[in-house]
C-alpha cells in the first residue's frame, strides 16, 4: 500500500479516507509508468464523481438506508462508505484492481463502518463513480449498470463530464462542483452531476 493519511474528505467531510494527500497525480505514483497488468491507484485519491454521490446520500439517506447496495469500480470505496454511514442494509464493493477493495474496506473500519464481501441477492442500488472515463471501460460499464437495471436496481453514476459518459441512458438528479486535487484534474473543482440510469 502507498503512504496514505486518513483525511476528511473535501465535499464529504463525514467522512474520513486513507488518501495520498501530497501533491502528485496519479501516475507519479507508478513511476510515470502505466502497466496494463496492474491497475494504477486510482483507491488512493477521492474522485469527483464518488465524492459527488457520497455527498448526494449523506444530504438524503433514504436512497439507500435499509437497502442492499453494490458500489462497482469502487477506488477508494468513497460512495460505499457513505452508504455504510447512511444506514444502508448491506454495502458490498467490487473494483478490477483487489487493492482497491481492500481500500474500501479499510476506509469503511476507519470509519466505524463495515462493508460486506458480497450481498444476498440482487442489490437494490448501485453505485458507480467516475467510471466512463475510457472507450475500453464505457462498453462494459453500460453493460454491467444496465443489467443491475433491469434486474431492478436505482443505479447512481457519479460523472463530472467523463467523455464516454453515455448521457442519453441517464436523467440528471442532481449537481455539485466538487473539489478536487489540481494536480489530478488540472481545476481545483469539477461540476459533477449525480444520474439515474432510465
Amino acid at each position: 500500500m502507498l503512504p496514505t493519511v486518513l483525511t476528511p474528505v473535501p465535499f464529504a467531510p463525514e467522512i474520513s479516507l486513507h488518501l495520498v494527500t501530497q501533491p502528485v497525480g496519479l501516475f507519479d505514483l507508478t513511476g510515470g509508468e502505466f502497466h496494463s497488468d496492474q491497475p494504477p491507484p486510482f483507491w488512493a485519491f477521492a474522485w469527483a464523481g464518488g465524492q459527488a454521490l457520497a455527498r448526494h446520500l449523506l444530504d438524503d439517506p433514504a436512497v439507500v438506508a435499509g437497502r442492499r447496495v453494490l458500489d462497482v469500480a469502487t477506488g477508494s470505496g468513497v460512495a460505499a462508505v457513505a452508504a455504510a454511514y447512511c444506514g444502508a442494509a448491506a454495502v458490498a464493493c467490487t473494483d478490477l484492481d483487489p487493492a482497491a477493495v481492500q481500500a474500501a474496506h479499510r476506509n469503511a473500519s476507519a470509519n466505524g463502518l463495515s462493508l460486506v464481501g458480497r450481498l444476498d441477492g440482487h442489490p437494490e442500488v448501485v453505485l458507480a463513480g467516475d467510471v466512463f472515463y475510457s472507450p475500453i471501460v464505457a462498453p462494459k460499464m453500460i453493460a454491467t449498470l444496465r443489467e443491475a437495471r433491469k434486474n431492478g436496481a436505482t443505479v447512481l453514476v457519479g460523472d463530472p463530464g467523463r467523455g464516454f459518459f453515455p448521457g442519453r441512458l441517464f436523467e440528471l438528479v442532481t449537481e455539485y462542483v466538487v473539489p478536487v486535487p489540481a494536480v489530478l484534474e488540472e481545476t481545483e473543482a469539477l461540476t459533477t452531476g449525480v444520474w439515474r440510469m432510465k
